[in-house]
């Protein structure tokens, strides 16, 4: 009775697309980080002096800039794709059989 049964087929989706939410907050991240370093530079503006403090105070203007047109791009979003997978014949003992 059970040797003319095919195997079912099992599915899996490992190659899916990530997520629109994990995009996002991969981009939040992007965007705390870069504002991060913006306030590292105010700081340390008071304690360079120099060629550093102004490259520090030009960063601190223009990371805001960056940070939003980084955070606003988002990835093309790629098909996904399904791929069928037989599972293994289960070879374990079972009793009543």
């Amino acid at each position: 009775m059970g040797h003319g049964k095919q195997a079912p087929v099992v599915h899996t989706v490992t190659s899916a697309q990530t997520s629109s939410t994990d995009d996002q907050a991969q981009r939040i991240r992007r965007y705390l980080t870069m504002m991060g370093i913006r306030i590292v530079c105010f700081g340390l503006v008071f304690v360079s002096s120099g060629w550093l403090r102004w490259v520090e105070i030009i960063a601190a203007v223009a990371l805001p800039y960056f940070a939003v047109v980084i955070a606003n791009a988002v990835r093309p979003r790629e098909d996904g794709h399904i791929t069928p997978v037989t599972p293994e014949q289960d070879k374990t003992k079972q009793l009543g059989r």
